[in-house]
């Protein structure tokens, strides 16, 4: 047992000596691209850090809890909106309170937190796909309410979204000028720098719920909630939290989006937006914070990559075409989820550490077999 003990936390530390280089050179490039990219990379770029912040949360509830939210969406508007509502001044066809951008942003997550709290107590009783149907209710609830409170959310035509300012500095605009070596800080290059900070906090945070108490009592519930009662996890609450937990992520997420788009309108926050975090969950990996990470880049970008280099593909270029880019994107999509499935259920994250293993020496992979005399 000592010798176990040992070579487990040996293997731990060679772990962690292995992720360090690997953290500090991605690190270097992420800080690096937006010396060398142009607008449209960036943008992108923002656009996934965001969906990933969104992805890490819903992985917390499907992965490491084994429960089935539809409602991810819902909860995105109620980020969004909220922050809408909290910071826009109040006119004769539009709500609003008119807080400071940075408070209201702040509190708008904390509304999703509480939608979720007001929804957990009826997480916490349903498992599986009886929360997937019930959570359904939700959407359809929040899309009624999007389209028909036009004085909240602009109607079809949408609203614009108020700057997110502190002070007199513009987090995603171009006021005041800035330069960091000689490279001006415009819009785009903020959106990445600002976005990425928070996927990294974000994570972080994740990670270190995951590797507590409650992220054990999560996995608990996932492999067996019988035994998980019967080790003294109440179910229920963990439950519970894990859903309170997956809507906050999912609100801050929705409020860089919105901050992202500028403009926002009902249609956008709709089912299928819901499906495109649960294909980002599954292709990425279900139980992994990094795959959640990685699914959300490859669904969020897919689209927009598309749509750019549409011309170079044969029956998507043109002024009329059978396939647009985002057909395109959700046929592939289908097509991952499959194969991923049949392959590889633990999705990318799974695919990365076969490849690591693969490509690691084998007196390495030996050494670290080797208990420790």
């Amino acid at each position: 047992m000592f010798r176990a003990a040992l070579t487990s936390s040996t293997q731990g530390r060679t772990g962690v000596r292995r992720r360090v280089p690997v953290a500090i050179v991605a690190g270097v490039v992420l800080l690096a691209i937006p010396v060398y990219a142009d607008r449209f990379w960036l943008n992108l770029g923002s656009f996934a850090f965001a969906a990933a912040i969104g992805a890490v949360g819903l992985m917390i509830l499907v992965g490491r809890v084994g429960q089935l939210s539809l409602a991810h969406s819902f909860f995105l508007a109620v980020g969004a909106y909220g922050y809408i509502w909290l910071s826009s001044p109040a006119g004769e066809e539009s709500w609003g309170l008119g807080l400071p951008s940075l408070p209201a942003a702040v509190i708008a997550v904390a509304l999703a937190g509480l939608a979720g709290l007001a929804f957990s107590p009826l997480a916490g009783r349903l498992k599986g796909i009886y929360l997937g149907v019930a959570s359904l209710a939700l959407v359809f609830i929040g899309q009624h309410v999007l389209f028909t409170a036009e004085p909240l959310t602009g109607g079809y035509n949408g609203r614009n979204v108020p700057e997110l300012t502190i002070g007199s500095f513009q987090v995603f605009g171009v006021e005041p000028e800035l330069s960091v070596f000689g490279v001006p800080l415009r819009q785009a290059e903020r959106g990445w720098y600002v976005t990425l900070l928070i996927l990294v906090l974000t994570t972080v945070f994740a990670v270190l719920v995951l590797r507590s108490r409650v992220g054990r009592a999560f996995a608990a519930i996932r492999d067996g909630e019988v035994h998980a009662a019967a080790l003294g996890v109440r179910v229920a609450r963990y439950r519970s939290v894990a859903f309170t937990l997956s809507s906050v992520y999912a609100g801050l997420a929705g409020v860089l989006l919105a901050l992202l788009f500028e403009r926002v309108v009902p249609e956008y926050w709709d089912l299928f937006l819901s499906l495109e975090y649960l294909a980002m969950v599954v292709i990425g990996g279900q139980a992994s914070v990094a795959g959640a990470i990685a699914g959300a880049a490859f669904v969020s970008s897919l689209p927009l990559l598309l749509q750019r280099y549409s011309d170079a593909i044969p029956g998507m270029g043109g002024a009329v075409s059978d396939f647009g880019p985002s057909y395109v994107a959700q046929i592939l999509y289908g097509g991952m989820i499959v194969l991923i499935l049949y392959y590889e259920p633990k999705g990318l994250a799974a695919l990365a550490t076969r490849a690591r293993k693969a490509l690691t020496p084998r007196r390495a992979v030996a050494a670290e077999r080797t208990p420790a005399s």
